[in-house]
């Protein structure tokens, strides 16, 4: 019986193209913290030499993805045209938007959807009713999944190979006093989440933030998107999060498991 070529490893390795990958690499190396970089950051960021690295900002340049002042290159808005794609191209951000609207009518705080990225959390829908971070969040950013709400709602239902595998790749890095940087007890975290079917962040993303999240269970049983309620600290105790925020995430997680 003859081999689908997607099942030949040697046929996948033919077909992937690493100059495109190099080229992405490139992309991702400007963020929030990084808005202008060298020819020598992006090299030592993605790891490339500085011959390659100055091909592919010549050609985002040349293609005005990018911009180029004689020493700083930066994104331009053109870059956008990458992340529309995705947002026009799927259903699920359109269908998510009005449920975290409700949310956030009901409870008068922020609420957002994510998706887990490699070992990140990227944000596919918000509806926000005031800044509550010293960062703006908006679709398409990220925060690190381990110490989000919507990060442990999501890799609480991972199986637990995925989990050892993101465990032994990512450092639990300390981002307030209040963060869980124990690998055995942030393990003991992820089982209570999934016993309890929600997380809560308090206070170790930032201080003064608070956060409860949900999965999505989908029709497939699979949980790759969360759902949050997102509150300042001095607004709300760590005592009342459950009671005000919990039945708007659950309901909007119930009404949306068999949409998706």
């Amino acid at each position: 019986m003859q081999t689908q070529e997607t099942d030949n490893p040697e046929r996948e390795d033919r077909d992937f193209v690493a100059s495109l990958e190099k080229g992405l690499l490139v992309i991702e190396a400007f963020d929030a913290s990084r808005p202008r970089l060298t020819l020598s950051d992006v090299a030592k960021i993605t790891g490339i030499t500085r011959a390659a690295a100055r091909r592919y900002l010549r050609t985002l340049t040349r293609l005005h993805y990018a911009d180029f002042d004689g020493r700083y290159f930066s994104l331009s808005p053109r870059i956008l045209r990458l992340g529309y794609a995705y947002l026009s191209s799927t259903a699920i951000p359109t269908r998510l938007q009005p449920f975290l609207e409700r949310a956030s009518e009901e409870t008068g705080e922020s609420s957002s959807a994510a998706v887990l990225d490699g070992d990140d959390i990227v944000y596919i829908a918000r509806s926000a009713t005031r800044r509550i971070m010293s960062i703006g969040l908006g679709v398409g950013s990220r925060l690190p999944a381990y110490c989000t709400s919507l990060g442990r709602a999501i890799l609480a239902y991972q199986p637990p190979e995925t989990v050892e595998a993101y465990l032994r790749r990512v450092r639990l890095e300390a981002r307030t006093p209040r963060t869980v940087t124990d690998r055995n007890e942030f393990r003991s975290v992820l089982d209570a989440v999934r016993q309890q079917g929600y997380a809560i962040i308090n206070e170790e993303l930032e201080l003064g933030l608070r956060s409860i999240a949900v999965p999505l269970v989908q029709k497939d049983g699979q949980a790759s998107i969360a759902l949050n309620i997102s509150a300042q600290a001095a607004r709300v105790p760590a005592s009342e999060m459950e009671e005000r925020f919990l039945p708007a995430l659950r309901a909007a997680s119930e009404a949306l498991r068999y949409t998706l």
